[in-house]
């Protein structure tokens, strides 16, 4: 009656775990697998932190922060002329030389903006002569950008033709003449050439 019962107890419970160790394990049970390394396990926890976020505001907040380091980069990228994290538009072996190959010469179509702004001061003078003038001044301007921007797209066709044969070459052209247009100071991407210097 007062006889201890500690060993009975054991005895049961040790039976048990000897029946549960000789039973296979199910190899799909997380039970029995090493613990992982405490470097593994901060990997894991990392890239689930760093994974899709919780809500659609932390997913516009890291969207925009996305674009705006993207577009740090490309700013970095068209004053430095790196062409890793150019846009689309400016990337390639054709595009550079097209650059390069309007960069290396003065062009008509660049003086635009400054002749435009002349012409059109003495446009608003009251003088009819000097309305005449600049009236004349535009033909002349307009006439002398169409001349070159044709014969720099001759030569372009021709050089791009020789160069690369075997290179898309689609919209080249276009986007050497749409370059004549801005200012030399003011292109982007800035220019990698002096004037005169042959690409």
């Amino acid at each position: 009656m007062f006889r201890s019962r500690s060993n009975e107890e054991k005895a049961p419970t040790a039976k048990v775990t000897a029946d549960l160790s000789k039973q296979p394990r199910d190899p799909e049970a997380p039970k029995g697998r090493p613990t992982p390394k405490r470097s593994e396990a901060q990997g894991q926890r990392r890239r689930a932190s760093s994974g899709a976020p919780l809500d659609r505001k932390e997913a516009a907040k890291r969207q925009r922060e996305a674009r705006r380091a993207d577009l740090a980069r490309q700013r970095q990228a068209l004053a430095s002329g790196d062409e890793r994290y150019l846009p689309a538009r400016d990337k390639g072996p054709v595009r550079r030389f097209v650059r390069d190959f309007v960069d290396s010469r003065f062009c008509v179509a660049e003086f635009f903006l400054p002749m435009a702004v002349v012409i059109l001061v003495l446009s608003m003078v009251r003088v009819p002569q000097l309305q005449n003038i600049a009236l004349l001044l535009w033909l002349g301007v307009i006439v002398m950008i169409v001349v070159d921007s044709i014969g720099l797209a001759i030569r372009l066709k021709k050089q791009l033709r020789e160069r690369f044969p075997n290179e898309p070459k689609r919209g080249a052209v276009a986007y050497g003449l749409m370059r004549t247009l801005q200012m030399r100071r003011l292109r982007l991407p800035k220019p990698q050439v002096k004037r005169g210097e042959r690409p």
